[in-house]
């Protein structure tokens, strides 16, 4: 079975039905999207409070997590919501035809009450909250449940799905809000404390250590994540994370499980992005990102070799959308990002999320690695739904001719291929054995470039492969989409 990364948000459809909510959602996978309760933010909202100064215990001090919780719990609430979801069309096909997709014998059709709970925390004492994107998501109504057992009203300022932020309002005065900490302080092996609502049980307190942090996840490259063993659980969503001084530096967010269940990791939302998007929405409802316009991916050993690099350091850009920052700043396939703004880049997530960070207009720096030497970049960032690419596929087959060193049988791309891909060149993989299918390379790949020189004719790979490398690394088109493939010629 394969493992997932779920949302904490614990929900109940219908009848009293639990479940774990994926892909977002906090209800069963099969139910989709409805309209949130989102209202535009209030004038003379307050301004959110600043982070603590950090304050490190002393080298063998214990954290006092009963202090923690007697002092923080009540600012730690329950988020309890209702509404009505209809059938998504992201989910799997029906097995059945003529049936919604992602239908299954049993399930409701059509629009469907559900009710859930997640957690949050208060910011601001004027009554400022803030918890996760994917609680609130499709709410009609959303109530806050304090730790006093008095609930209220709330008001969603706004939310952010790239994030998973959201900002709520309740009408009271004179709370008592969280104190909040630098995450970028944090070290794999410091104590943290998770305090929220797992299943509904209220302040729940339970307590782990980091296990890594700037962690990448499959679709939420616009966070590093902070990853702890801390015991979260659906529910939990939107709760605060504590550092061993009972500050907040994160929100947990998401557990990776075969169950759906805690089996020992989960991650948090550092609470400098938080801040950073809540900001915005307090300011406005809702929250701006940068586009770079690049599709990157990490570098491995054998790539960095193809590359002339000691170390798989850095983001791999393998395309560039045309129009984009990222081209009118000059970067190209096969660049790799070494530094941002200065500091190194040691993955491609770091890159993601220091655009997905930053407002449109913000020019970065960028170094780069480009066929053996280094190079200064400056990129104008753009806006995030700016310039999307189109995602067609090249069809056809003709007569093959090949790379025999790397198991590849190719053909040129005929004109409207071309046209209808968008590319200026490429030979098309008719067929790939030996090294190239080890590699992973398919018939209907695209091979556009070798060592960083454009494909257009068989002589291309002939002529770099005559030179008996120990490696190279094919930029190959798939599907609209352009990746680093490294092969060891035999």
């Amino acid at each position: 079975m394969r493992k997932i990364a779920h949302p904490l948000a614990w929900a109940l459809l219908g009848g009293g039905l639990a479940a774990v909510g994926t892909a977002g959602a906090i209800d069963l996978p099969w139910l989709g999207k409805g309209q949130p309760v989102t209202q535009p933010a209030a004038q003379g909202a307050a301004s959110l409070p600043a982070a603590a100064p950090a304050t490190p215990l002393p080298p063998g001090a214990a954290p006092n997590y009963r202090a923690i919780v007697q002092r923080y719990g009540p600012s730690v609430v329950g988020v309890l919501v209702e509404g009505r979801r209809t059938a998504d069309g992201d989910e799997e096909a029906a097995a059945l035809p003529g049936l919604p997709r992602g239908w299954r014998p049993g399930m409701p059709q059509g629009a469907q009450p559900f009710r859930g709970q997640g957690s949050g925390f208060i910011v601001a004492a004027d009554g400022l909250i803030l918890t996760n994107a994917h609680v609130v998501k499709d709410a009609t109504q959303v109530t806050v449940l304090l730790a006093d057992r008095r609930e209220f009203t709330a008001q969603v300022l706004g939310s952010d799905a790239a994030t998973d932020i959201a900002v709520l309002r309740i009408p009271v005065q004179g709370l008592q809000p969280v104190r909040l900490g630098d995450a970028a302080q944090l070290q794999v092996g410091d104590p943290v404390l998770a305090i929220g609502a797992p299943y509904g049980l209220a302040q729940t307190a339970t307590a782990g250590i980091v296990s890594a942090t700037g962690r990448s996840l499959p679709g939420d490259g616009a966070v590093p994540f902070i990853q702890t063993d801390a015991a979260v659980n659906p529910g939990n969503s939107g709760g605060p994370l504590f550092d061993a001084a009972g500050n907040v530096v994160g929100i947990n967010a998401q557990i990776y499980s075969r169950t759906g269940g805690f089996q020992g990791v989960s991650f948090a939302i550092p609470v400098d992005v938080a801040m950073r998007v809540s900001q915005q929405i307090v300011a406005t409802g809702r929250a701006q990102h940068a586009r770079l316009g690049v599709t990157v991916q990490d570098l491995t050993q054998p790539l960095a070799d193809s590359f002339g690099l000691q170390r798989p350091d850095g983001a791999l850009v393998s395309q560039v959308a045309p129009g984009s920052p990222a081209a009118s700043a000059g970067l190209q396939p096969g660049d790799v990002i070494q530094k941002i703004d200065g500091q190194p880049t040691v993955q491609a997530g770091a890159l993601s999320a220091r655009v997905a960070q930053a407002v449109p207009g913000e020019r970065i720096a960028l170094g780069v690695w480009r066929q053996g030497k280094a190079l200064e970049l400056t990129a104008t960032l753009g806006k995030a739904d700016d310039g999307a690419a189109t995602k067609q596929a090249a069809a056809g087959s003709d007569e093959a001719t090949g790379g025999a060193k790397l198991g590849l049988a190719l053909r040129p791309l005929q004109p409207a291929e071309r046209a209808q891909a968008r590319l200026e060149h490429g030979m098309l993989v008719q067929d790939a054995r030996g090294a190239a299918a080890r590699a992973g390379v398919a018939p209907g790949d695209v091979v556009l470039a070798i060592n960083g020189q454009p494909v257009d004719s068989v002589d291309v790979l002939r002529k770099v492969l005559a030179a008996s490398p120990k490696r190279v690394a094919l930029l190959v088109w798939r599907a609209g989409e352009q990746l680093f493939v490294p092969i060891a010629p035999v």
